[in-house]
């Protein structure tokens, strides 16, 4: 298992969430992620699919919030079902674009807010 994929098990433990439940995974990341998305630069359809993805980050962090309160909240569980649903759809392109490194640190750093949000 590399880096990457051990970093996004650890995540979807601490949402609380099974590991198959949005699973969006790449292929490697081998550097730290650094703080800033502009040093990695993407390609105009990386950069369509991360502005989806970061709109995806900002409906999701309230549910997750939602859920963490509660975790009876039958509508957080729905609402976390259906935006892992449209995660699971980005699948192929984003493990494509996993390959490139510049990508793979970008979505981290992105990612990392989501992370600082939650906890």
């Amino acid at each position: 298992m590399n880096e990457y994929e051990e970093s996004r098990r650890a995540f979807l433990a601490k949402l609380g969430l099974a590991v198959g439940t949005f699973t969006i995974g790449g292929q490697k990341i081998s550097a730290r992620v650094l703080n800033s998305k502009t040093d990695f630069p993407l390609t105009a359809e990386q950069q369509e699919l991360m502005n989806r993805y970061e709109q995806w980050m900002d409906d999701f962090i309230p549910v997750i919030k939602a859920f963490r309160a509660n975790q009876n909240d039958a509508l957080a569980k729905k609402q976390i079902a259906e935006l892992s649903e449209v995660a699971e759809s980005w699948r192929p392109q984003l493990t494509e674009f996993m390959k490139d490194e510049n990508f793979a640190r970008y979505y981290m750093t992105a990612t990392e807010r989501m992370t600082k949000e939650i906890w």
